[in-house]
Formats: structure tokens, C-alpha cells, sequence
């Protein structure tokens, strides 16, 4: 292979490996202050809504500046609120009419009496959020209700709402992020499919914006496996995370987040540098490696749901649908990556592309380890 050949191969391989050079590292501190909860109690003709956000969202009504809302701001910006949520979170229902029309709610604003919805791995600070509650009512019985929401700090990535619907003596729980913003509740229905269905799209989106978790999973193909060695490593994977993730959901593990963050950059940097190190030698152990690395990467998975804070109702269905969402969205990659890396299999230059690529990722790691261990206070 000539040296030019070799330059233009190392240079589509920093070209494939720039996202995630210039993304900025997964953060290590929770990420609590992005969230939202909203307890939504349904009876008759009419939805009690508890909401606590971020008092930045609604800081037009904070005539002190002070942070969080007063009641008497809220009294005084009733109006203003009440415009504002109602573009923002909307409430529509099947009535329980001969028609079974749709419509939507009527939303009142008002002060909130009594502790916040939600807190913080530390307690929520009163500043930060904002407690207030909403009632929206129909002219008849509701049916079946249809919930938008929209209220997000402008890019967070990681802002999320948890939603907990009371019903017909059902809890129904649906995580509402920039991504899933909307959600239908069959109040006759079984709360557990509802809630799993929501957890499955939040899964899927988590692996696909996971920077970190998507260039593990690249550094373990480029290693040139065969599709045996490929299922073998995969399983390997999938079996550890799931546990990890199952006990830290669980709250039998609790690692702090800083420990977690630095070992997934620890592991993309050891992976890829076996690639290069190695070569094809390293697939006897790979799976064994997966393995031990699979287990960090669940504890890293798990953040996203132990940062909502979830209700023990309905936890199983949560946890089952968001790992069901996190390997659909692995096997998606790992299948196109897959085929991608078997289409230049059979050239020359594929050897130096798989190493290039590989000391690219454990460059990407290593720096994003330094960021995470030793940068981050």
C-alpha cells in the first residue's frame, strides 16, 4: 500500500470519528435540574395537574427574581401562566359521550400548597424549581386521554419530564423527553403495556444520543469479528448491562456517576486499543472483556432512569421497556455498522482502515477519561 493510499485512509477515519471527537464528554453530575414531574390525577370530567419544572421556565412571572415563583406571583401572573402551559402542555380527551368527542381541557392555574413534587439526589434546592397546580376540565366524563408536553429547558439535551398518571385506580407512568413529547392513555386499559411502550422509545433514543456507549460498540467491531464471534460478544454484552442496570434501577447498586463516566471512557480507550495492539488476536477473550466493560456500561444506561426518580409502581414495566428500547437501538447499530465493515472486508486497505479507526476511538477515550476523572469538579 503506498503512503498516500494510507494518508487518505487515516484521514476517513478521523473524518467517521469527528462527532464524537467534537461532541463534548456525557456529563458526570446528575442531571436532576433539567427535570420535570407532573402528577396528573384523573376523575369525571376533570385532571388535577401537580407540576414542578425548572423556575427558568417560567421565569417571566418571578417579579423578584428570586427563583422559584411565590404564590403571590403566581396569583398575580395567572393569566400569563395559564397562556403560557397551555401552549406548552395540553390535555385532550375522548369523552365518555354517544359522539365520543374529543376536546380539549380547560386549564386553570393555581398556587401550589405544600412540598414540591420531585427532588434531587441532594434535596431539591427551592430555587431551581417551580411548583404549581393545574386543573383542567371537559364538559363530560373522560375516556381516554392525550397528553402533549413541550416544556423544555432550550438545549438540554437532557431535560425530561416524568409523568405519573392516576386513573380508574391505576398508575400509568410516561417519561416525556425532547424526543417523545407525546403520549396516549387508555384509562380502561392496563397501566403496565402503557408505561413499557413509553420506556422503549426513551431506550432506543438513549443508545442512539449515547456518544459514549455507540463508539464502544463501533470499537468492538472493528476487531473484524465473524458473525459467530459477533453473536457471542453481543450476548456478552447484553446479558451484563442488564444486569447492572436492573440492580442500579433497583437500588442495590449506586455508584457515583464521576466512577461510572470515567470507566466507560476507560473501556472505549482499552477496546480500541486492543484493535490496534492485537488485531484479530484479541477475539478470543473479547467476549470476556465485553463482558466486564457491559457491566459499567449498565450502571451508565441507568442514570437515565434512576435521575426520574421513578414510582415503585410500575417500576418492572419501566425498567423491561427501557431495556427492550436500549437493544433495539444496539442491534440497529450493530447491524449496519456490521454490514458496512463486511462491504470493505475483501479490500486491502480495510486492515489499516479497522486501525486506523481504532486508535482514533482510544484517543477519543483517553481524552474524554482526562475530562471526566480529572477535569470535572
Amino acid at each position: 500500500m503506498t503512503r498516500r493510499k494510507t494518508r487518505w485512509i487515516v484521514l476517513i477515519a478521523a473524518v467517521l470519528l469527528a462527532p464524537w471527537l467534537a461532541a463534548p464528554p456525557a456529563p458526570v453530575d446528575a442531571h436532576w435540574a433539567d427535570q420535570a414531574a407532573a402528577e396528573i390525577a384523573v376523575a369525571g370530567a376533570s385532571a388535577r395537574v401537580t407540576l414542578t419544572l425548572p423556575a427558568g421556565l417560567v421565569a417571566f412571572a418571578a417579579d423578584a427574581h428570586a427563583g422559584r415563583l411565590t404564590n403571590d406571583e403566581i396569583r398575580a401572573h395567572r393569566e400569563d401562566l395559564r397562556r403560557f402551559l397551555s401552549a406548552h402542555l395540553r390535555l385532550s380527551a375522548r369523552l365518555r359521550t354517544p359522539a365520543s368527542e374529543v376536546r380539549e381541557g380547560v386549564l386553570a392555574v393555581q398556587p401550589f400548597a405544600g412540598p414540591p413534587a420531585m427532588a434531587g439526589p441532594a434535596g431539591l434546592a427551592p430555587a431551581t424549581h417551580t411548583t404549581l397546580a393545574l386543573v383542567y376540565t371537559w364538559p363530560a366524563p373522560v375516556d381516554r386521554l392525550t397528553i402533549r408536553y413541550d416544556l423544555f429547558l432550550p438545549g438540554a439535551s437532557t431535560a425530561s419530564c416524568l409523568a405519573t398518571i392516576l386513573a380508574d385506580g391505576r398508575v400509568h407512568n410516561v417519561a416525556f423527553t425532547p424526543g417523545h413529547e407525546d403520549a396516549t392513555i387508555a384509562l380502561g386499559a392496563p397501566a403496565v403495556w402503557q408505561t413499557a411502550g413509553g420506556f422503549v422509545l426513551m431506550g432506543i433514543e438513549h443508545i442512539l444520543t449515547g456518544y459514549d456507549h455507540m463508539l464502544f460498540l463501533l470499537s468492538l467491531l472493528m476487531v473484524g469479528a465473524t458473525l459467530p464471534q459477533l453473536l457471542k460478544i453481543v450476548t456478552a454484552f447484553t446479558v451484563a448491562h442488564s444486569i447492572t442496570l436492573s440492580l442500579a434501577v433497583l437500588g442495590l447498586v449506586d455508584l457515583p456517576s464521576r466512577w461510572v463516566e470515567s470507566a466507560i471512557a476507560l473501556s472505549i480507550t482499552y477496546v480500541a486499543a486492543e484493535n490496534v495492539w492485537r488485531g484479530r488476536g484479541a477475539l478470543g477473550s473479547r467476549w470476556l472483556v465485553t463482558f466486564a466493560f457491559g457491566l459499567v456500561h449498565g450502571l451508565g444506561f441507568a442514570s437515565a432512569l434512576t435521575e426520574l426518580h421513578l414510582p415503585r409502581a410500575n417500576l418492572a414495566a419501566s425498567l423491561v421497556g427501557f431495556n427492550l428500547g436500549v437493544e433495539i437501538g444496539q442491534v440497529s447499530v450493530i447491524v449496519l455498522a456490521a454490514l458496512a465493515l463486511d462491504l470493505i472486508r475483501q479490500h486491502a486497505w480495510a486492515p489499516v482502515f479497522r486501525r486506523s479507526v481504532s486508535a482514533a476511538a482510544a484517543l477519543t477515550g483517553l481524552v474524554w477519561f482526562v475530562q471526566r476523572a480529572l477535569l470535572t469538579s
